[in-house]
């Protein structure tokens, strides 16, 4: 049964549609990348269902849960987090203190037991701390682990954030063009993170990303939205010779598959 399903969702502002009756689904367990030229209503997608914007009409289902309405902080006690392209982390905080600051969803105790830190408080808070600890060491920040972010290059920045939406322990991981202004030897690390998040800690994800030679490597499946309508779902494969898809990209209608980079970032971290 998939995981997260996207049923003729459209997304108005006034008179113009964001997203036009987009209907997709999420199997669990895949890396699920959504493509398309700019502006073509990728972000407004996980916008809808990460709860920072509500479909005009339609819904949006994840497991038994209806996401529709709900607000940010539900979808993620649901089990979703977000990786945000702009990125979203307290500058003047340490790598640490950001990551501890994310679980603060698994923060169940009073606030007595806050005032004394004992027992169940000190236990939570120790907990935490040791999970946040296997964050770190899983995405390689050990040795930033005391740095203030804002001093941190920003490849490395971009790790942070991702580690900071793992640290919420999602079963949907949303990435927004994680790769965005990385270079060849970045793009690798973050490539192999997310094959890793993916593989190991069983996390389905669903990736914007504009690198379609990466994309086309990693993903299980692709949508592909053009002017918030979706015009293309499907293996790598398919998706990449569809017409559509070419002709959204290049402005022709032709018949050869699109370009993908050579060698990717993920062929690498594969060889």
């Amino acid at each position: 049964m998939p995981q997260l399903h996207v049923d003729n969702v459209t997304l108005s502002f006034g008179g113009l549609n964001a997203l036009s009756t987009v209907s997709l689904t999420v199997p669990e367990g895949e890396v699920v990348s959504i493509i398309g030229p700019n502006g073509a209503g990728k972000t407004s997608l996980l916008n809808c269902i990460s709860g920072f914007y509500h479909p005009t009409r339609g819904r949006i289902t994840f497991g038994e849960h209806d996401l529709s309405k709900a607000a940010p902080n539900v979808v993620t006690r649901y089990g979703i987090a977000r990786a945000f392209q702009n990125l979203e982390l307290f500058r003047g905080m340490t790598v640490v203190e950001n990551l501890l600051l994310a679980r603060h969803t698994h923060l169940n105790y009073n606030l007595l037991d806050s005032i004394l830190y004992y027992g169940k408080a000190s236990r939570v808070e120790a907990e935490n701390r040791h999970y946040v600890e296997q964050i770190i060491d899983f995405m390689e920040l050990e040795e930033y682990r005391h740095h203030h972010v804002g001093t941190l290059a920003y490849g490395v920045q971009k790790r942070v954030e991702v580690a900071r939406a793992l640290t919420l322990q999602p079963k949907l991981l949303l990435l927004d063009e994680p790769m965005a202004g990385m270079n060849v030897e970045e793009k690798e690390d973050m490539v192999r993170f997310i094959l890793d998040i993916q593989r190991e800690r069983g996390v389905t994800v669903v990736l914007i990303e504009h690198d379609l030679g990466v994309v086309m490597d990693i993903s299980d499946r692709v949508y592909v939205l053009d002017f918030g309508q979706l015009i293309a779902g499907g293996t790598p494969e398919d998706v990449s010779a569809d017409p559509r898809v070419i002709e959204a990209y290049t402005g022709v209608a032709e018949h050869e598959p699109l370009p993908q980079a050579s060698p990717s970032p993920a062929q690498a971290v594969a060889r």
